[in-house]
């Protein structure tokens, strides 16, 4: 067991974190955020607490979600992106949410690999998700990380997906701007891409539109604006561009950035992306929520041992499965 002095020790300096964070200090950023990603009861309170007082100080920059299918480019397309961007004068972060990395561990030097000159930049920042059980969980985690780097001073955060499962929908939640990637490919170019993805992008850009490609490219960017006249925008202040461009060579990179720019001035002005913020902020609330409910669930000794039992019953059919959750809720005091 751990000394009083021990843990006293232990326990993270938030005065030291407020200030480092204030300084825009990367390696206290990087230490906030594993702060937040901690399953230790006493860390998740002074996580709580940290994210509270750096509130004020958030908000400020412009949130970008990032998606697209495995191969399209996207490592890419962020490090060229995200370069363009610090030689014009941002600071920029780079956050992951990958609910599959508690298979693999997540890799923060693979993330490095990937983008090699943000992550040699000064004026960058790049982490990947935290790993974890749970897409809300991971969402979650990625939601505090975002504001501990907005507090940093890092007013452009891109927020990138891998493009499978649910987590598209988790970053569209938590971000400004949703960025759909895609190449041009064999037969059908929207074989393969999900309506709802497609629903949910405020852009959609299509790569490698260089030498012997461009022309595929160009045909596929028509066809993506043909399927885009029969499905409802996202929002009704803005109709979602589709635009080509080669993160290999950087051409069409200034113009993707202008178009974010562009949608961020007209949902300003509407009014429309102060609301969509302020309705992320209560889904927070609830995901989080969520989250809390179900790890006690998982936590509890006694409710643990006696879940099995109850799925073999509603399984059986001899419960249905509103009395099992019934029992379950009463179990839990609810």
């Amino acid at each position: 067991m751990a000394s009083r002095s021990e843990s006293a020790r232990s326990a993270p300096d938030l005065k030291a974190l407020v200030r480092g964070i204030g300084a825009g200090e990367r390696a206290v950023v990087a230490r906030a955020i594993t702060l937040i990603e901690s399953k230790r009861p006493d860390h998740k309170q002074a996580a709580r607490e940290l994210v509270q007082e750096l509130l004020p100080e958030t908000g400020k920059g412009v949130r970008v979600g990032i998606t697209g299918m495995p191969g399209v480019g996207k490592s890419t397309t962020i490090d060229a992106l995200g370069t363009y961007l610090t030689e014009q004068g941002h600071r920029v972060a780079v956050l992951a949410v990958d609910p599959s990395s508690n298979r693999t561990g997540g890799s923060i030097l693979a993330d490095k690999t990937r983008m090699p000159r943000l992550a040699a930049d000064p004026a960058a920042f790049i982490r990947p998700s935290p790993t974890s059980g749970s897409l809300g969980g991971v969402a979650a985690k990625t939601r505090e990380a975002m504001l501990i780097c907005e507090a940093a001073g890092f007013d452009v955060v891109l927020v990138e997906t891998v493009g499978v499962g649910q987590s598209e929908t988790a970053v569209a939640d938590m971000t400004d701007f949703f960025l759909l990637l895609t190449i041009a490919g064999a037969g059908d170019e929207l074989q393969g891409l999900k309506k709802g993805v497609v629903e949910l992008a405020d852009m959609i850009a299509v790569n490698k539109a260089d030498a012997d490609n461009r022309r595929r490219a160009l045909a596929a960017a028509a066809e993506y604006r043909a399927a885009l006249h029969i499905l409802n925008p996202r929002s009704p202040d803005w109709a979602p561009p589709v635009a080509t461009y080669s993160a290999l060579t950087g051409e069409g990179i200034a113009d993707l950035w202008s178009r974010v720019l562009e949608h961020k001035e007209k949902l300003t002005a509407s009014g429309e992306l102060a609301q969509r913020r302020r309705e992320q902020q209560v889904k927070w609330m609830w995901t989080m929520l969520d989250d809390r409910l179900f790890t006690r669930l998982k936590s509890d000794p006694a409710l643990r041992a006696r879940l099995p039992t109850l799925e073999a019953a509603v399984a059986e059919g001899r419960l249905s499965p509103a009395l099992a959750v019934d029992e379950i809720a009463q179990a839990m005091g609810l």
